[in-house]
Parts: structure tokens; C-alpha cells; sequence
């Protein structure tokens, strides 16, 4: 592989991690206030489609970001009524939701969109920061991007110095760790699992907008075509931590732009086995964590169960 080669692929690489990032972080921070989203992938299908249908019907990309937003808040509270209203199990609310949003999103094509799937969307334009963009090598991975990808690295230290160096990030780690002895304290845990819910919704929302709206500019059936689940797996990959997560969704991130580039280069391997690359490597990353992994105690129960 030579320079250019590598070049494209790290270009591609960082725009296709924006999506994952975005999904990943607002799972990690639901996750450690002890609340799990197996429906993450709906999440992000529903920002998706709502992102297409709001840019599509107002010409706005910025609209279509809020629509997007709207979209992954949506089903994160209907996740939340479901399981701390009526005590629902978490796992099993959210694969209903999965099916649920697949099947909503793909009617909703024909009824929004029409017949003609190839109506396109605004996109957001790339911007080239000055001088860092001509840094050799790495120069437009990382500094000629448009604004969603910039955004959704910036939401990597962002959440570290909020979940090691605020009070808050204390309150949602004891919600997920110890919800008895926080709500012994005075925390309200179910305001708080609320909360990191509904903040995981407007994440996996913007993964959403990210991939139609600062990439493919169309929605079609079941775009994200697992992107949510692969999420998941980078936050247990990642051990619940802001840096090991994004570590993780540049390592997913690669083997997906590898295998693109693979196609477009044209190497005589049966495509069907390069797009399932990203996906063996999520498998064979999660497998080598078997045993050695932690996750927060009371993940998945809910404070009615106790």
C-alpha cells in the first residue's frame, strides 16, 4: 500500500466513524448510569430517517440535524416508558424497538420520500482547516472534514472531563454502580437514568444525521445496516471509557473503509466477504474480551426490580 493509498483510507475512515462516534458515546454515557440500549441501532435508523425527511421537506441541513436529534429522542422515550414506567426488560424493549423503527422507517420511504428513491438531500460541506490540512499523510483525515465529524471527536474529551472531573459524572457512575447507596444520598437515580437516556438519544440521533446528512444525502432501507450494533460493541470493547470507546470505532471504522476501497480497487475477492470485514472484526475484538471485561454492576436492572 502506498502513501496515497493509506492516505484515502484514513480520509474515510474518519468520516465513517462520526456516525458510530456519536451512537457510541451517548450508549457509553447510558450505559455507565446503568441503563442498556439495545435499540441503539433503531435510534440511529430513526435520526436517519427523520434527518433525510427534514432536510428533504425544508431544504435545511441545520432543520434536518434537529429533526435527526428529535427522531433518536423519540424512541429513547419510548425505551424509557417501556422499562421504568412499566418495568420492561431493557434487552427485550429494545429489540422490539429495533424491529418496530426497521419496519416504521421502511413504509415511511414510500410515504415521505415516494416512488423515486433517488431524491437526495443537502449535504454539509467539508471544511479545510488552514496549515493543519496540509500536513502530510494525516493532514486531510483529520483537518478536512465537515462540521459533524470535527463535532463528534470534540465529543470524545468532552465526555471524559465530564464523567472523571465533574460531580456529575461521579452521580452517573453511581447510579449504574450503586443506585441504593446514591439514592440513600439524596440522588435522584431515576431522574438521572432518565437523563442519560434521553442524552444517549440525541446522540445516537446525531450518528443519524451524520451518516445521511454529512455523507450519503439519501435515505434508503435499513441504512444504518447494523452501524447501532456495532456501536455496542465499541463501548464494551472500549471499557466504558471515552478514549478506549473512540479507539474502538476507528478500529470497526478502518475495517469498513478498507473494505470499500478493497471494491474500488478492484481485488478479485467475492464482495460479500469484504463488506462482512468490519463485522468479523467487531466479532473477533468482543471475542478476545470474553472473561476480562467489567461492565457497570447494576447495568440492565431496573430501580423497580430491587
Amino acid at each position: 500500500m502506498d502513501e496515497h493509498f493509506v492516505s484515502l483510507l484514513l480520509v474515510a475512515a474518519i468520516a465513517l466513524a462520526a456516525p458510530l462516534l456519536f451512537a457510541a458515546l451517548g450508549e457509553m454515557v447510558s450505559e455507565i448510569a446503568g441503563v442498556i440500549n439495545i435499540e441503539l441501532e433503531g435510534m440511529m435508523l430513526s435520526g436517519a430517517f427523520c434527518g433525510a425527511w427534514g432536510a428533504y421537506a425544508t431544504g435545511s441541513v441545520v432543520l434536518g440535524i434537529v429533526a435527526a436529534i428529535a427522531g433518536g429522542v423519540l424512541v429513547a422515550v419510548v425505551h424509557g416508558v417501556a422499562c421504568f414506567v412499566f418495568d420492561a426488560n431493557q434487552v427485550v424493549s429494545g429489540v422490539v424497538l429495533n424491529i418496530l423503527v426497521l419496519g416504521l422507517t421502511t413504509f415511511g420511504i414510500a410515504v415521505v420520500f415516494g416512488s423515486d428513491l433517488k431524491n437526495s438531500v443537502a449535504t454539509l460541506s467539508t471544511v479545510r482547516i488552514p496549515l493543519l490540512a496540509s500536513i502530510p499523510f494525516v493532514g486531510r483525515a483529520f483537518f478536512e472534514q465537515n462540521l459533524m465529524v470535527y463535532a463528534a471527536f470534540l465529543l470524545v474529551p468532552a465526555t471524559w472531563w465530564v464523567l472523571n472531573r465533574t460531580a456529575l459524572g461521579l452521580v452517573l457512575k453511581a447510579s449504574g454502580e450503586r443506585p441504593s447507596a446514591a439514592q440513600s444520598l439524596g440522588v435522584r437515580v431515576a431522574s438521572v437514568r432518565w437523563g442519560a437516556l434521553l442524552f444517549c438519544g440525541v446522540a445516537a440521533g446525531l450518528g443519524g444525521a451524520a451518516l445521511i446528512l454529512a455523507g450519503l444525502g439519501a435515505f434508503t432501507q435499513n441504512v444504518t445496516a447494523g452501524r447501532g450494533f456495532i456501536a455496542l460493541a465499541a463501548v464494551v470493547f472500549g471499557r466504558w471509557r471515552p478514549v478506549g470507546t473512540m479507539c474502538a470505532v476507528l478500529l470497526f471504522a478502518i475495517a469498513d473503509a478498507l473494505q470499500i476501497r478493497a471494491q474500488a480497487l478492484g481485488i478479485h475477492i467475492p464482495y460479500q466477504f469484504l463488506v462482512m470485514l468490519p463485522y468479523l472484526v467487531t466479532i473477533v475484538a468482543l471475542a478476545g474480551l470474553v472473561g476480562r471485561m467489567r461492565q457497570p454492576a447494576d447495568l440492565g436492572v431496573n430501580l423497580e426490580r430491587r
